[in-house]
């Protein structure tokens, strides 16, 4: 039984255990290291370049690429959106990662060629999708940028990661507003529950294998009724 829980009920879930504290951003952040770690050729010559927005799935996408580059990987993070969580770039400059704030279309097209693990950190789940009162799909100067990237992976060939979702798709029921726009993931990292909409078409068909990581949340929803069920 697939089962797959709604924006709101993840946010809900963590909570509790981020007024307490627990340190959820580090968690996911060290688990999407270790994700991408296990599909490097050899960590030691890999690049590894990191379409980061400036909120929290940014934020993990950022402190991942301190992780790397702590352990001597190279990684770039480009700041698609204009600019970073700042606790998360200062780690990774800290750590050595390359930061670039950098919203030409055309330059990040060209910064992402050579790649061997592209991670789409742009979007997440924020306060859920159309149903809550918003929209997953991207706006400009980031939707010209993420086209760009997609006509350059295009070519390139990276392996695609997503970040808890694929930016622009929408978490609760899988609508894909403005498809031009998505990068479509070989992977997608997902934390806490199973996220509704990856779950359904087209959001589905976007996200590659799905790998779940509780990071240490998921008891949050054991009372919870989750959104959808499939067998």
């Amino acid at each position: 039984m697939r089962t797959g829980y709604t924006a709101a009920q993840i946010r809900e879930a963590e909570q509790p255990l981020l007024q307490r504290g627990v340190p959820l951003m580090l968690r996911a952040a060290q688990a999407l290291a270790d994700q991408i770690t296990s599909v490097l050729p050899d960590p030691a010559s890999a690049r590894v370049v990191f379409l980061a927005g400036g909120g929290d799935n940014g934020a993990d996408a950022t402190y991942a690429a301190s992780l790397l580059a702590a352990a001597d990987v190279r990684a770039a993070v480009i700041a698609v959106a204009g600019k970073l969580h700042p606790q998360a770039e200062e780690a990774a400059r800290d750590a050595g990662a390359e930061i670039m704030f950098e919203q030409d279309p055309a330059a990040v097209a060209a910064r992402v060629t050579g790649a061997d693990v592209l991670v789409d950190g742009v979007l997440g789940i924020g306060t859920g999708g159309v149903a809550a009162g918003g929209s997953p799909a991207l706006r400009e100067p980031v939707r010209s940028v993420i086209v760009a990237v997609k006509a350059a992976v295009a070519e390139a060939d990276p392996l695609v990661m997503a970040v808890d979702i694929p930016s622009g798709i929408d978490p609760d029921d899988g609508g894909v507003p403005d498809p031009d726009a998505v990068l479509r993931a070989h992977m997608t990292i997902t934390f806490i529950g199973m996220k509704a909409g990856l779950l359904l078409d087209p959001a589905k068909s976007f996200a590659g294998k799905v790998w779940l990581e509780p990071i240490g949340a998921m008891q949050g929803l054991l009372r919870v009724t989750p959104a959808m069920q499939l067998p």
